[in-house]
């Protein structure tokens, strides 16, 4: 942010740190080990007394030398150079803090080089005793470089105390210095062994190479050995943040994978260069190890540099250069305003992207290429779409720790996303809105007939209701399914009288979908893939639970209620040209005995394939405005097997899609789900609160058909119409609200309190836990004693206790009545008011009492019963005035 950006768009700055680094690294270790190697083998040939090892020693000095000194030198030049070029503010940082550190690893360096000279140049000159000891100056000198390497490196890693203190002492000896320090000294023996094994191969005397080979693979093997427990020593002193974002990370463990399979390598190719004799296959396994320790020290150095992600200093610098003391305060102002070197100060409509461009090269440039060789943003941001690209920025860093979080305000996260989706993807930088596609209201839906009834003659009362007010299915069975196409419908008949007596004995009621809507199959993949996804093959046009388009209710055991369960009706119209989220069924009620019709009455099944996944995931909907396409359910697959590390994309395209309550418990679906693993509203809403934080009640409309624009418009009860229309963050919360009270309802997963990290703890402490579909938001937490609410009323946090008290199940104080067969159904309440035809879903009211207000209400007790009703039977204030005629 303090330092200009240094654009390396293709091949990116971390890639040519690397391509440099490893392999000065791979020499500096050789060296380091190969001084120990130097002076015992020195020691070995004075013992014994054979010349020919020394003879060894000095044919390869020079070689040594010219790797060691001159490539080793140069390299560590190129090292300085391309982090100051790359990553400035940590350079500095290393600098200023270390910077005695930094001046005794140079005397150390200088000594190796006059040691190593001097032991060259003087090898046949110099006494024995004088010889050995400027062979072990040379090892001392070079592995106190790497003593203090190793401080200041592993000091980005854990700075442990230095945080709190800035002490020179307490950033050298982090936490993670001794085990480092003895992980890398063995890596340096093993080395040694290497370079011994590459130089012995070219021994013309098979005696000789034979006896020094197997000197050599023992220089290679044993150090593995102790490498082991220092590698696990190494793990164990990492802070469990630090261990948690190199857990998260997917591309660790091909780098630690690669690490092990090398070390193994490392170790069969020492057993060949040990046991077998012929030369050849000596030669070819002393010069596969070269290439074969690169990737061994390699994979090493990246999986230690990746697990200081998201930073270069842990905790107190971001791998951007961002400190993370200042985050909240560039949060408040902004980047662009602090940031020294930067075209753009203020954002405006004409250099929006500009000023994209300018935020992208200070937080994304110094991680990512376009279209480059390694971490290509491209690949990674392409299936988003602008409204998905602020989601992602939003969540970045909060619940997967290798990435830094986006600093800024919410205009230079917007630019961001523009700049990314226009100039790096070639596309509008637009938000779909929120409107129909494929059809207006009205479009191919004949206005609801209401049925007759005469209260003068008629003896029967038959009410009929949707459970939910609104099933959602998803129709992308081919990939993945979370809701079958499975609407419930539940009646009750009503004998008219003094008392009215609710029948359930001698009485059949039936239904039948309207036309238009009497095979789904045709429109939906539901039952091509119902073996693979709901372990069941089933006729074309019936439900999971054996219920067709049309057929008889059953009475729900113990109960007054009949129930026709997950009738798979779907929004689409056979002819498949019409999106119809609210086909209407007959219902009607007979004598058993002689099929005598008691009443007849129509309810409408409110379903809708409108979640808007592709606003943020790309793909666009499946048809007629709504549903999910293949292109949008591959995306989402392909994000959660990225991030879960499942196969379920690659299962989907063999033709075995699955269903997510199969592993996220569901009780809308009675699914128990896999132990230990979130149920799926838990799962859905705690990971979606991360990205959509602070988008308030618009969250909710990019996955519920809830919007007042869109092909569905479901929230059309009372309380989502009139001026002062309800909103969802009213009963259920905000979307952290619904994901904190979810969440600490399976507290007991750890799963959940990952999810749980990133929300404000003020709110987890308010909010209360709840089992979703099983516990919904109190009606009488706001219509307190069944009173109008107080003003700005709230049903968060005031769950029911038990399944029986939830609206859809709960009766009236009676005992008998459904509160649903009179009020209507959840986000239908009425006085409903369809978006698209008028009383479609105050069929009911309408038929009985000529208005769409609830059964009864304003003193229409007469529906029912046959004289004037004094007492409040059904529940306490029934008898007040509800609405003013002509209001709604």
């Amino acid at each position: 942010m303090n330092y200009p950006i240094w654009e390396t768009l293709r091949i990116g700055g971390p890639t040519l740190i690397a391509l440099i680094a490893v392999l000065h690294v791979f020499v500096a270790h050789m060296a380091v080990g190969g001084g120990l190697f130097l002076w015992l083998t020195d020691i070995k040939g004075y013992r014994e007394q054979n010349p020919a090892i020394h003879g060894y020693l000095k044919r390869y000095l020079r070689f040594f030398l010219l790797l060691t000194m001159v490539f080793g030198a140069v390299t560590g030049v190129g090292i300085w150079f391309i982090i100051a070029l790359v990553s400035p503010a940590a350079t500095a940082i290393l600098i200023h803090n270390f910077v005695f550190g930094w001046a005794t690893e140079w005397v150390f360096f200088l000594g190796e080089i006059v040691a190593l000279l001097i032991y060259y140049y003087h090898f046949d000159t110099l006494s024995r005793k004088f010889r050995l000891r400027i062979s072990f100056f040379y090892f001392l000198f070079a592995w106190l470089s790497l003593f203090v390497i190793t401080g200041i490196i592993d000091f980005m890693l854990t700075p442990g105390s230095w945080l709190q203190t800035r002490d020179f002492w307490d950033g050298f000896f982090n936490p993670s210095f001794w085990p480092s320090l003895f992980f890398r000294s063995f890596m340096a023996f093993s080395l040694a062994g290497l370079f011994g094994c590459l130089t012995t191969v070219f021994l013309e005397d098979r005696h000789l190479r034979q006896t020094l080979l197997c000197y050599c693979t023992k220089w290679l093997l044993f150090p593995l050995v102790g490498l082991v427990p220092a590698a696990l020593w190494y793990m164990r002193d990492l802070p469990l943040g630090t261990r948690a974002a190199f857990a998260m990370n997917r591309a660790m463990p091909a780098f630690l994978d690669t690490l092990l399979v090398m070390t193994l390598v490392i170790f069969v190719l020492g057993i060949v260069l040990s046991v077998m004799k012929a030369r050849s296959l000596q030669k070819a396994a002393a010069f596969l190890l070269v290439p074969v320790g690169i990737f061994w020290i390699g994979s090493f150095e990246y999986s230690r540099e990746n697990a200081r992600r998201p930073f270069l200093i842990v905790d107190y610098l971001y791998s951007n250069a961002i400190p993370v003391s200042q985050v909240k305060k560039l949060d408040r102002e902004g980047i662009l305003t602090h940031a020294r070197w930067t075209a753009v100060r203020k954002i405006s409509p004409e250099n929006r992207l500009l000023a994209g461009n300018e935020i992208f090269r200070l937080e994304c440039l110094s991680c990512h290429t376009v279209r480059g060789i390694r971490n290509d943003i491209v690949p990674l941001v392409e299936n988003y779409t602008y409204r998905g690209l602020i989601t992602q920025i939003t969540g970045q860093g909060k619940l997967l720790p290798y990435m830094p979080p986006f600093v800024g305000t919410r205009v230079e996260k917007e630019a961001l996303a523009a700049y990314i989706t226009t100039d790096i993807l070639g596309r509008k930088a637009e938000e779909k809105p929120f409107e129909p596609v494929g059809w207006e209201p009205g479009h191919d839906m004949v206005p609801v007939k209401i049925p007759p009834f005469d209260p003068q003659k008629d003896e029967y009362v038959l009410l009929a209701w949707n459970d939910l007010g609104m099933h959602c299915t998803s129709d992308c069975d081919e990939a993945f399914s979370f809701l079958p196409p499975a609407n419930t419908l539940e009646a009750q008949l009503v004998k008219r009288g003094d008392p009215p007596e609710i029948l359930t004995q001698g009485i059949e009621i039936t239904y039948q979908v309207e036309a238009g809507h009497r095979n789904p199959a045709s429109q939906v993949p539901f039952w091509e893939f119902s073996k693979s996804v709901y372990g069941m093959r089933l006729e074309k046009n019936t439900g999971l639970a054996g219920m067709g388009l049309g057929g008889v209710f059953k009475l729900l055991e113990s109960q007054t209620v009949f129930q026709a369960k997950w009738i798979p009706v779907v929004p689409y119209r056979d002819n498949g040209k019409a999106f119809n989220p609210y086909p209407t069924f007959t219902v009607q009620a007979l004598r058993k005995d002689t099929g005598e019709i008691l009443q007849t009455t129509r309810v409408t099944a409110p379903v809708s394939t409108e979640t808007d996944c592709y606003r943020c995931h790309g793909g666009g909907p499946r048809k007629l405005g709504a549903g999910i396409s293949e292109k949008t359910a591959k995306n989402i697959l392909a994000i959660h097997d990225r991030i879960q590390g499942t196969t379920l994309l690659k299962d989907a395209l063999a033709g075995r899609p699955r269903l997510c309550q199969s592993c996220h418990g569901d009780p809308a679906l009675g699914a128990k789900g896999a132990d230990g693993v979130l149920n799926l509203s838990a799962a859905m809403h705690g990971w979606h609160a991360s990205y959509m934080s602070g988008m308030g009640n618009e969250a909710c409309m990019y996955c519920h058909p809830i919007s007042y624009s869109g092909v569905t418009r479901c929230l059309r009860g009372v309380h989502g119409g009139g001026e002062k229309r309800t909103v969802c963050s009213d009963c259920h919360g905000t979307l952290d609200d619904m994901a904190g009270s979810l969440l600490k309802g399976e507290a007991d997963k750890p799963r959940a309190k990952f999810l749980m990290g990133p929300l404000p703890q003020k709110l987890l402490e308010a909010v209360k836990a709840r089992v979703p579909w099983l516990q919904e938001p109190e009606c009488l937490a706001c219509h307190k004693n069944f009173e109008k609410p107080a003003s700005n009323p709230s049903a968060v946090s005031h769950w029911n206790t038990v399944p029986g008290e939830l609206f859809r199940m709960k009766s009236d104080e009676a005992g008998a009545m459904r509160c649903i067969a009179c009020h209507g159904s959840t986000h239908a309440i009425y006085p409903a008011k369809n978006p698209f035809d008028t009383w479609r879903d105050a069929i009911a009211p309408m038929q009985y009492q000529k208005n769409p207000y609830a059964i009864g209400a304003n003193r229409s007790c007469f529906v029912c019963h046959t004289e004037a009703v004094e007492d409040s039977v059904h529940h306490a204030n029934m008898y007040r005035e509800v609405r003013i005629k002509g209001e709604f």
